[in-house]
C-alpha cells in the first residue's frame, strides 16, 4: 500500500468519524456553555491556529476588500448562522434527529438550483427530493419528537440552518473568495467569531471562563477544534483534489449513522425503529440525488465546516 492510498484511507476515516462526531461534541459543549459563545470561541481558536499553519506554510493573508467581505458573507451563513443555531438547537434536538436533518442538505441545494438557475429536474432528482422529504416526515413526526418541548421549534430551526448552509454553497462557488482553502476558511472562522460574539452579546448569555469549564467541555472543545475543524477540514480537501466528488459526498451517508451511534451510545439517546426507517428513506433519497448525471455548469460541492 502505498503513501497516497494510506492518506486517503485516513483522509476518509476523518471526513467519516470526526465530522460525524461533531454533533455529538457540540452537544456536550452546550450543556455547559452557551450556545453562542462556545461555536464563538472554537471558530476564534480554529480560525487562529489555521492562519499560523497558512504562513508557516508561506501563504499570505492579504486578501482585497470584496474578498473580505464576501468572507464575512460566507462565513454568516456557513459558520455563524448555519453552526451557531445549530448549536442553540441541539440543547433541545437528539444528535442523531439533527445529523440525519443535515444530510438533507443536497437536497436544500437542488431545489435553490432549481429556483436560482431554472434547471429541469433529472428523473434521479425527482426521486432523490421525493425520498427526502417522505423520510424527513417520517423523522420528525414521530410522536415522541411532537410531545416533547422545544423539540419542535429546535427542527424548524436546523432546517433554516441547512437553508443558510445551501445558500452559502451557492453563493462561495460563484464569489470572489481568497484562492487558498487555508486563508479562505481562516476569514471565515475568524469573521463569524465575531459576529458570534455580538450575537451573544446582544441576547446577554454569560460567559463562562475556561478556568471554570468542566473536564468534559473541555475535550468536547479540543475535539471540535482540531478534530472536527482543522483535521477533517484538511483532510476534505485533500479529498476533494484526489478522487471524485462523488465518492467524497459519501460522507453524507456515513456522518450521520455515526452521529446516532454516538448519540445512542455517550448520551443515551434513543434510536427508534421509526427513525431507523426515516434514515434508511433519507439517506437513499440522498444517494439519488448526489448520484445524478452532473453538467459542466453543477458546482462542486462547498465546504461546511460542522
Amino acid at each position: 500500500m502505498n503513501r497516497k492510498t494510506i492518506l486517503i484511507i485516513l483522509a476518509f476515516f476523518a471526513t467519516y468519524v470526526f465530522w460525524g462526531s461533531t454533533f455529538l461534541w457540540n452537544k456536550m459543549a452546550v450543556q455547559e456553555l452557551p450556545p453562542l459563545m462556545m461555536p464563538s470561541v472554537r471558530f476564534a481558536s480554529a480560525g487562529t491556529i489555521i492562519f499560523i499553519m497558512a504562513r508557516l506554510l508561506g501563504y499570505s493573508l492579504r486578501v482585497t476588500r470584496k474578498q473580505l467581505f464576501n468572507s464575512i458573507i460566507v462565513g454568516f451563513l456557513f459558520l455563524a448562522y448555519g453552526n451557531g443555531v445549530m448549536v442553540w438547537a441541539l440543547k433541545y434536538v437528539d444528535t442523531g434527529f439533527a445529523a440525519l436533518l443535515a444530510a438533507l442538505q443536497p437536497l436544500f441545494i437542488l431545489l435553490l438550483m432549481r429556483l436560482v438557475q431554472r434547471k429541469a429536474l433529472q428523473w434521479k432528482s425527482v426521486v432523490g427530493v421525493v425520498l427526502g422529504l417522505t423520510g424527513m416526515y417520517i423523522l420528525v413526526s414521530q410522536k415522541e419528537i411532537t410531545t416533547q418541548e422545544n423539540m419542535v421549534l429546535g427542527i424548524i430551526m436546523i432546517l433554516t440552518c441547512i437553508l443558510s448552509w445551501s445558500t452559502g454553497s451557492l453563493y462561495v462557488a460563484k464569489a470572489d473568495v481568497p484562492k487558498n482553502f487555508f486563508v479562505s476558511t481562516g476569514y471565515q472562522m475568524l469573521t463569524a467569531s465575531l459576529l458570534l460574539a455580538l450575537g451573544s452579546s446582544l441576547f446577554g448569555e454569560e460567559w463562562k471562563s475556561p478556568l471554570n469549564w468542566s473536564s468534559s467541555t473541555y475535550i468536547a472543545m479540543i475535539c471540535l477544534i482540531i478534530f472536527g475543524g482543522i483535521a477533517a477540514f484538511t483532510a476534505f480537501n485533500f479529498l476533494l483534489k484526489n478522487i471524485s466528488t462523488e465518492k467524497v459526498a459519501t460522507s453524507s451517508y456515513v456522518n450521520p449513522v455515526i452521529a446516532l451511534l454516538l448519540g445512542w451510545y455517550f448520551l443515551d439517546e434513543e434510536v427508534t425503529t421509526q427513525s431507523i426507517i426515516a434514515a434508511a428513506v433519507m439517506l437513499t433519497g440522498v444517494y439519488f440525488i448526489n448520484s445524478r448525471k452532473r453538467d459542466k455548469n453543477d458546482m462542486k460541492p462547498a465546504l461546511k465546516p460542522r
